[in-house]
Formats: structure tokens, sequence, C-alpha cells
């Protein structure tokens, strides 16, 4: 796997007591920023690589220079793409593009983290490349129209090197689920420091993260990523993903989005999305949104095809879901497809709660379909 080195070199002329005509090579390395290049292997969740292992992936490029927050200012680069089931090994190498650029929270400045995408060596979008899908539905009107996402990103702590929920006995189970929603204290609440590190270094990111809770089921978080549009709701999404991961690996703890991680009488863990138009967040905006929640009953099944691996296990008519095959909305109802909050109802504009997508999802295709099913 090759890797770049520059440096500045000085070459100085020397005599030796021989006489004989000498050249020392002086190397002096100039490499004052550290860039984390990240991309998706579109395989979260995959039986191939199963519930524990995510799909980022990352590795780290040096510049010799503060390179700024300019995704346009960056390089391209490649990596092995049979090494992480996208390519042959014959022609294996893919190329990721930057797209978004943020401080790095946990190197400090001038370091950055680098959101990619990711093409083929014919210069095509890779097939796992679901950031360039949703470009393409980026129309005059979807532009025009100013979609915003709110994405409710769940996630369940486990105690590296088990499959044992964090913070559980090592034998039996927790209290049942009631007093650790929004808990506080340590019989209520476990894996608070991480959570709270992930939120700090968000905020230090830049990231739009509106805030973090304890959820239903003991161990498990929810944070949110938004107000943002489509393209930054994947961006800031797959970021904050990979800090809570990196983040892990110093806490011990890892991370992964099963959607029912805990067989039995506890919740499971949503994507749930937040989504409104311009004409939506207007007075009046109760019409558009119900004409939106009437197309998407139409494409009930496209939307589930890629809501998230293993979706059939959270969605089951309980714990706060609808059954999968199933399509059905309601005010204030956290057993609909689609729910419309109860301050949106009464005022008569604002947004409405696409509840299926699983905590697994890939967020570029939550916006996509969306956009599509109810713009386009």
């Amino acid at each position: 796997m090759a890797m770049s080195l520059r440096s500045s070199m000085s070459v100085k002329a020397n005599r030796a007591a021989s006489g004989r005509s000498r050249k020392a090579l002086h190397v002096t390395c100039a490499v004052v920023q550290k860039a984390e290049y990240i991309w998706a292997d579109g395989q979260e969740g995959a039986p191939i690589k199963g519930l524990i292992f995510n799909e980022l992936r990352s590795k780290t490029k040096t510049f010799e220079k503060e390179m700024g927050l300019d995704a346009a200012d960056y390089p391209d680069w490649s990596y092995d793409g049979s090494s992480t089931g996208q390519a042959k090994g014959n022609n294996s190498d893919c190329i990721i593009r930057p797209v978004r650029v943020v401080p790095d929270p946990i190197r400090g400045g001038p370091h950055v983290l680098v959101m990619c995408e990711v093409f083929s060596p014919d210069g095509n979008p890779h097939p796992t490349n679901n950031r360039a899908k949703l470009r393409e539905v980026m129309t005059d009107k979807v532009i025009e129209e100013d979609c915003w996402f709110g994405f409710e990103q769940e996630y369940t702590m486990l105690q590296k090197g088990t499959a044992k929920i964090y913070g559980w006995p090592q034998a039996g189970y927790p209290a049942p689920q009631g007093p650790f929603y929004c808990g506080v204290g340590a019989e209520a609440v476990y894996g608070r420091p991480l959570a709270e590190a992930h939120l700090e270094a968000c905020m230090k990111a830049g990231l739009n993260i509106s805030g973090i809770n304890a959820e239903v089921m003991p161990g498990q978080w929810e944070y949110q990523i938004g107000p943002v549009g489509g393209l930054d709701l994947g961006d800031e999404t797959h970021l904050s993903r990979w800090l809570l991961h990196r983040l892990g690996e110093d806490f011990g703890i890892v991370i992964p989005f099963p959607p029912k991680p805990m067989k039995g009488d506890w919740n499971g863990t949503g994507g749930h999305t937040n989504y409104s138009t311009k004409s939506m967040r207007q007075p009046g905006g109760m019409v558009p949104i119900d004409a939106a929640i009437e197309r998407l009953s139409k494409c009930h099944p496209e939307h589930m095809a890629v809501y998230g691996i293993g979706n059939d296990e959270r969605m089951t008519g309980k714990h706060e879901t609808c059954d999968i095959n199933t399509f059905r909305s309601g005010t204030a109802d956290r057993g609909a497809s689609i729910r419309i909050p109860l301050p949106v109802q009464l005022k008569g504009y604002g947004y409405l709660e696409d509840r299926r997508p699983a905590a697994n999802v890939d967020p570029y295709q939550v916006a996509r379909l969306l956009i599509k099913n109810t713009l386009l």
C-alpha cells in the first residue's frame, strides 16, 4: 500500500581530508498538518462484516502547509479497494475525493477531518457512493424548496471483546425499561462520559449537533444532527459517527448500530429523520405535509429496502415502531411510520418525522428518497 513522502531537500558539498569530493544529503521534513481522509465502504450491517463492525474507513495524509477548510483545495487520494470489499485485486485502486473538511477535535489544530466520496478507477462514482446518487436528485426545484433534515442517531454501547451492553450486570439483566430514558444517576445512566466527550468533539468540529440524551434501553444513547441540508445531513452524520467510533477506541467501548441489539422486551435502535421543505415551514404548511405523506404511502417498500439491514427485527409494531410491512401516519403517534408532532399540527405548519430508518441506515439514502418521493 503506497504512501507519498514529500520533503524539502538541501545538498551541501564538503571536502574530505583525503581530498575527495563528497556530497552530504540533508533532509528536512516540513510537514505541519495531518488530514484524516474518511470514506464509507458501503457495508454497514452487511453479513460480510456483521453488525459489530462499522462501514467507515480512514487514513492519514500529511501536508507541508495548512490547507484550510475548503474541500476543493485538497487532492484526491486512493486506497486498496480489494481490502475493503470495493474492488478486485487486479484493478484495486479506488479514488477518494474530498467533499467536506472540518477541524479535527481529537488531534487539535491545524489538523482536519476530510469526508470523501468514493470513485471507481474509471472515474465514475463507485456503486457504494450514495452521496453521488443524492446529488443526482438535487434539481433546481429541490434547491428552491430548501429541504431541511434533522437526524436522530441512536446507538448502543457494547463492552469491548464481548456482546454485552456496556454497564449491564455480568449476569442477568438490568431493571426493565422505564427509569432510563433521559435519566440521571449511576443506577439509571451508563456511558455518559463517552456521550459527553462525543458531544464536545462534534461541537469543536463545527458539526450541527443539536443535543444528546440517554435512551429508553440502558446503555443506549441518541444524538441529533441538524437542521441541515441533504448533502450536509450525510456528511455530518458520517463525520459524527466516525468521531464516535474513534472516541470509543479511547474508552474501550464498541459502538455498533444494529437495529435490534438486544432481543426481547427492549427498544430497538433507530435513525428517525425530521424533514421539511420551505412550503411546509410556512403558514398553511400542513397542506404540503399531508400531500408528502400521501406520496410516501405509495412507495413504502422502496424506502424499507434501504432503510437499514436488519430493520425487520426492530419494526415489529412494538417498542414505538410500526410493523415493517405497514404504512400509517398519525399525530404524536410514535407507533406510526410518519409522525406529525403535536406542536406542528396545532400550529398548522412545520415538518414531519420519518420513524422508519434504522440506526445503521445510510443518511444519504434517507435524504435522497424523501426528496425524490415528495418533490420529484
